[in-house]
């Protein structure tokens, strides 16, 4: 999910970040490397010289890490019930939309309140990737009453599958405490939820299959109909 190694939720600047050399990417690429498996990291506090991003980091079967996202959309939101978040506080906004493409299948990668805004969907529906990325720390209020429904229109309106692991829980630290609504989702093309967890200690997993995607965008083929707005906008 969103925040997968350190989630911040204490006032003030940042306790933790990483970079390559961290022993916590280390170790993951360890276990990358010997389950031959891609480890997707939805997103960390990753430094660099030119300050801290909130970054997806995809490891390879061969340990190879990459960065190829970093969340454009911060989340400076006072919700009822919450401390204010002030995520540019600590991190820069990420500045490039990410496509990567594993035998055969294109990833479209976006985070947590990145959800909110369709016209990134929009970009990788153009781009027909086969599957979009949503890693995510929803707080519980907004959870309830959004995270559900923004997750399958993402899959709907770009006719992919959603891949959508969340943050769920209680998170401390002193006296303060913030909950999240966790319920990580995997969405098909059409719509409909092929797995969901109600719990922190569920783990869904699911095979995907490409026909599901051809057979969605045939019904309905969006492709073709697509029109560029701004061709509509009269100055």
């Amino acid at each position: 999910p969103e925040n997968s190694l350190y989630f911040r939720i204490e006032k003030g600047p940042l306790r933790r970040s990483f970079d390559l050399n961290s022993p916590e990417i280390q170790q993951i690429k360890t276990w990358a490397i010997e389950k031959k498996v891609h480890i997707v990291l939805g997103s960390v506090a990753f430094k660099d010289s030119g300050g801290v991003d909130n970054s997806t980091l995809w490891v390879s079967p061969s340990g190879e890490v990459e960065r190829p996202y970093s969340k454009i959309h911060l989340f400076d939101v006072d919700v009822v019930g919450h401390a204010p978040v002030r995520e540019s506080d600590n991190f820069k906004a990420g500045s490039e939309v990410a496509i990567k493409e594993i035998d055969g299948w294109k990833f479209g990668f976006s985070i947590c309140y990145d959800l909110r805004f369709s016209e990134l969907y929009s970009f990788y529906a153009r781009q027909s990737v086969d599957a979009l990325l949503i890693p995510s720390a929803f707080l519980r209020p907004t959870g309830e009453a959004h995270w559900e429904v923004l997750v399958r229109a993402r899959a709907i309106e770009s006719q992919a599958f959603v891949i959508a692991a969340a943050q769920g829980g209680e998170h401390k630290y002193k006296d303060i405490v913030r909950e999240t609504y966790g319920h990580s989702l995997v969405v098909a093309p059409w719509g409909n939820i092929l797995a969901g967890s109600n719990s922190k200690d569920e783990t869904p997993v699911v095979c995907l299959q490409s026909e599901w995607i051809d057979k969605a965008r045939a019904q309905i083929p969006m492709e073709q109909h697509r029109k560029t707005l701004s061709t509509f906008v009269k100055n």
